[in-house]
């Protein structure tokens, strides 16, 4: 791949790094996503890969999310063509994986750049990365975290963060079991390496078999829940209030709600 692509792959050491590469915040057309979850597929099928991480290339960016062409003036069978490649083809992807995944996050995410983020495993901060869900504040839903935050964070904590759409920071996301670790900027790296490391030298055939049956053992109503999201977010996405919210955005004014 070149760097002209918004995604690159990568496999050395036994280690696929799936690399976001959108500047300036790695905003998430369908293409981007698309390309992601091709990455994954790759990531499954290379018999040099145990490990995979998804990571950013953009300095103090993880992704900001949705990229707000998919959604303004479009109809619902646009929209709906977007999720599916982000709620479920990524889910698919991340559950047929076979191997651990890893996400690094060096920076700010949010909305759909926290959809990508613990879609994987295990999720590493820096110190300085920071977590959010905005799509309150611009008219729309994040309707995919509605089925999976409660469940890490517990009910009361996930209405709050999802409704008010605050900013919250690596440290808060530890506390709150959203981020496995958190660890200095410079150290991201390494700590990535480490945790790749020690996952390669288990079997690959047994943390195949194990990974499958824990992702079973999980999975429970979740991949329903998902597929009810897509709906949610199309119901929302495509009324009045949501496009005056997105308009409001754009333009850097108070929406009139």
């Amino acid at each position: 791949m070149t760097s002209d692509n918004p995604v690159t792959y990568e496999c050395a050491g036994n280690i696929a790094r799936i690399t976001l590469r959108r500047p300036p915040v790695n905003a998430l057309s369908l293409e981007v996503i698309r390309a992601v979850v091709t990455a994954f597929h790759r990531a499954a099928d290379d018999q040099d890969a145990r490990v995979v991480v998804l990571e950013s290339a953009i300095p103090k960016r993880f992704s900001a999310g949705l990229d707000l062409d998919i959604l303004l003036g479009k109809p619902g069978a646009q929209i709906r063509e977007f999720l599916q490649a982000l709620y479920i083809d990524l889910y698919d992807a991340q559950y047929g994986l076979g191997k651990p995944s890893i996400a690094a996050v060096g920076g700010a995410a949010r909305g759909g750049g926290m959809t990508m983020a613990v879609s994987c495993d295990v999720v590493l901060a820096a110190e300085s990365a920071t977590f959010g869900y905005p799509e309150i504040d611009v008219g729309v839903i994040p309707a995919i975290h509605y089925a999976h935050l409660p469940r890490i964070v517990g009910r009361h904590r996930a209405f709050e963060l999802l409704f008010t759409g605050r900013v919250f920071s690596a440290t808060e996301a530890r506390e709150l079991g959203v981020v496995n670790r958190v660890v200095g900027d410079a150290e991201l790296e390494a700590e990535v390496a480490t945790l790749a490391a020690r996952f390669s030298g288990k079997s690959a055939a047994v943390l195949r078999m194990g990974r499958a049956a824990f992702m079973r053992q999980i999975d429970l109503d979740y991949r329903r829940s998902i597929a009810s999201a897509v709906d949610d977010f199309c119901n929302v996405a495509t009324s009045d209030e949501a496009q005056e919210g997105l308009r409001a955005f754009v333009e850097k004014r108070p929406p009139k709600w």
